[in-house]
């Protein structure tokens, strides 16, 4: 036999080594240790599910879940059920106020046990971790209003604390899991709750956990939470989750919170060589490097990585993951139930997509296999399925020239052994043949045919055998939630509008009592301007000189600005009670009395930015830009009506008065006649208000507030000095 067929054969016999019985070890370690019964002894598998967002308002959401998922984990069979927030919807029907359901609660607690029964596997292996809907307005966890801590799967099966590990063991190789909550410690309503806060002591936790198993080499390891990192803040000393993940080389953290209404390619890579700030433009930041591959030696570091792997939502896409480990290749794929319930799923665990599975590391393992063992020599996949499965094959199509052809057409056989917790076929293949310099020429798929006649395929991929990484670019949508880091933004992006807001309302000012002598705005007219550009550049001239002439206004947006800076912009209740009412400026929500804790002085940053950013730059500045635009269009008919009328100004020269005659033509008086720039500019006026209402009567729905008691200024400021300069600039 040739060297494949003994890789083979070692495999096949490796199945079939006495297997242990499934039960928990005794804890060695500081996690819970899970001996994995059962065959194939190279691979283990678990479940993922996101987002339930199980609603009083929307029950299929509940009669799909047991529909589908209880069944299809009892084809999976996986080792562990991880469900990563956001369990219930807690919103009203509007979807404008949030707060904890104690019905969603039991509908979930209901729906949950009821998979549990229908998939038959052991409610242990179940895993359910809190996500930003799971606590809106739950001021401590464990009070009345927590309804995780006592509906959750953890929080039944005595898991309370705030990070759970267990450890997948099979044979040689160990599986280390590790999940955390970081919602805020202190939750308000939302729509200010938003972003995951991990604290110094979670970290130390985390990081506690993952330190397990560090001397073993055949160690893999997982995190699972609710937030992606683009949405997880710093902690209160400015460390943060990746810098955890980084010490440990994580294979891969899960997570949710983002649904795939923002796209399919939520998946990000780091590196410690790529310490991204504020935005990682693309899935890769930059490319590894091989200068440090070459070391085959025993004592040869693997660099600093891990992926990050958002999963879709289940409350519209109806999505579930499985995950695979495959000899230390950690691989997954989706499952769409919205077109219903799927008869067989393919997972192939070897080769990996090289797209978003390939680690910096692979290019070390491709060229180290003769020095340590290889497992490449085989195709592996895991097929679940109800129906009885005939025939499974490989399928490599070669994109060199464009057309793919078929390279490789092999039928794959079945590992078989006793006890077996799932089918794993696996195919001989030149895997030496399929190395090049494309990490997209080479691509993957496998079919599987059942004794019914159907045919079911997995996904094409793409693949590299010696660890090369196919660039994928996020679309704008993907890189705005996942390439961004929100939590640091929002001081640099405050402090820009605000000192640009300013600007715009002093410079006018400081321009009219200093340089109007010196360069009269009379100077400055549109209406003798030729090009749509010449047309800006005066009317932004004009504008800086005229806005100050209209007092009322000016002096109203620059007192309102300092409002925004030094006092509370509204009150409401930010607990699910009603008995407590604080108040929200740009710094945060202070809450009187709150536990009586002095250094608790504001909460919910940075997620009051999902308040104060679009009200600064989608009514506040639109104002001021629209005002300034107002009294340019009323100075500028003004003169355009008196050459009409054969009148001038005083103020006007004999030869300008003469330039002015001429206004009457061409292509100034194709834009000033009938005062079209104003209508445009009513009703931009007119989007200002309707924007500025919609977000008013949703902070007074999510909040219990009076508009009239609670935030007059917040909401009737702007309104009404939209509607005064509206009428000041009405006449010519």
């Amino acid at each position: 036999m040739d060297g494949l067929d003994w890789a083979f054969l070692l495999l096949v016999v490796a199945a079939t080594l006495p297997l242990t019985t499934g039960e928990d070890s005794p804890q060695t370690g500081r996690g819970r240790v899970i001996e994995v019964e059962g065959g194939p002894r190279s691979v283990v598998w678990v479940v993922q599910l996101s987002d339930l967002h199980l609603s009083v308002h929307h029950p299929e959401r509940a009669y799909d879940l047991q529909r589908y998922v209880g069944p299809a984990l009892a084809m999976i069979n996986p080792s562990l059920v991880l469900i990563t927030g956001d369990l219930t919807d807690g919103k009203s029907k509007d979807l404008l106020t949030m707060k904890l359901d104690e019905v969603e609660w039991k509908e979930y607690q209901n729906a949950v046990d009821n998979i549990v029964q229908r998939s038959g596997l052991n409610k242990d292996i179940f895993y359910d971790l809190r996500g930003n809907h799971d606590c809106f307005g739950v001021p401590k966890a464990g009070g009345v209003y927590d309804y995780y801590h006592k509906c959750s799967i953890n929080a039944r099966t005595g898991r309370n604390g705030n990070v759970q590990s267990v450890t997948l063991q099979n044979g040689r190789w160990r599986h280390l899991f590790v999940g955390f909550d970081s919602t805020m410690e202190t939750s308000l309503r939302g729509p200010t709750n938003v972003f995951g806060h991990p604290t110094d002591q979670l970290l130390a936790e985390i990081d506690f956990e993952l330190s397990q198993w560090d001397d073993e080499s055949s160690a893999t390891k997982v995190s699972f939470g609710h937030f992606p990192l683009s949405f997880s803040a710093l902690t209160d000393t400015g460390k943060s989750l990746k810098d955890v993940f980084l010490k440990h080389s994580l294979s891969v953290y899960l997570c949710g919170h983002l649904h795939t209404k923002f796209g399919k390619n939520l998946k990000r890579h780091h590196q410690l060589d790529h310490l991204v700030n504020y935005f990682q433009l693309n899935i890769h930041q930059g490319f590894p490097s091989n200068k440090d591959n070459q070391n085959c030696s025993s004592k040869s570091i693997s660099p600093n990585e891990f992926w990050e792997w958002e999963m879709g939502d289940w409350r519209w896409s109806r999505t579930m993951r499985v995950l695979a480990i495959d000899y230390g290749h950690v691989s997954y794929v989706d499952i769409d139930f919205r077109l219903g319930s799927k008869d067989t799923i393919i997972l192939p665990t070897f080769p990996l997509d090289s797209r978003f599975m390939q680690r910096i590391s692979s290019i070390h393992d491709f060229k180290c296999q003769p020095e340590r063992g290889s497992s490449y020599e085989l195709v592996r996949t895991l097929v679940f399925s109800k129906q009885k499965i005939v025939l499974v094959s490989v399928k490599v199509y070669d994109t060199h020239y464009g057309t793919p052809n078929i390279v490789l057409d092999s039928s794959m056989e079945r590992i078989e052994g006793n006890g077996t917790r799932g089918d794993l076929y696996v195919a001989p293949w030149n895997w030496k043949a399929f190395a090049d310099p494309s990490p997209s020429r080479y691509w993957l798929q496998i079919e599987a045919l059942d004794n019914f006649g159907k045919t079911s395929y997995s996904e094409l991929r793409p693949f590299s055998i010696n660890g090369l990484t196919a660039q994928v670019s996020w679309t704008w949508k993907e890189f705005f939630v996942m390439g961004i880091q929100w939590p640091l933004i929002y001081q640099p992006a405050l402090w820009a509008v605000l000192s640009f807001m300013f600007l715009l309302v002093v410079v006018p000012q400081v321009l009219f009592l200093c340089c109007n002598k010196l360069f009269p705005y009379e100077y400055v007219r549109p209406t003798n301007a030729t090009s749509i550009k010449e047309h800006l550049v005066d009317a932004g001239l004009l504008a800086l000189m005229e806005f100050p002439r209209m007092t009322e206004v000016w002096l109203g947006l620059l007192l309102y600005l300092f409002y925004l800076l030094y006092f509370p912009w509204f009150f409401g209740h930010v607990f699910g009670e009603l008995n407590t009412k604080a108040s929200m400026s740009y710094q945060g929500w202070s809450i009187p009395n709150f536990d009586k804790n002095p250094n608790l002085h504001y909460v919910g940053i940075p997620d009051i930015m999902v308040v104060v950013l679009p009200h600064l730059c989608f009514v506040v500045l639109p104002t001021i830009l629209v005002v300034g635009a107002m009294v340019v269009e009323r100075t500028t008919y003004r003169k355009y009506f008196l050459s009409l009328s054969g009148k001038k100004d005083d103020d006007f020269s004999r030869d300008k008065n003469r330039q002015a005659k001429n206004v009457t033509s061409g292509y100034s008086h194709r834009i000033w006649h009938g005062r079209w720039p104003r209508k445009l500019l009513l009703l931009v006026t007119a989007l200002i208000l309707w924007k500025h209402l919609k977000n008013c009567r949703a902070l007074v729905r999510a909040y219990d507030m009076n508009p009239f008691i609670d935030s007059p200024v917040y909401c009737f400021v702007i309104p009404l000095l939209l509607i005064y300069a509206v009428y000041k600039t009405s006449a010519v």
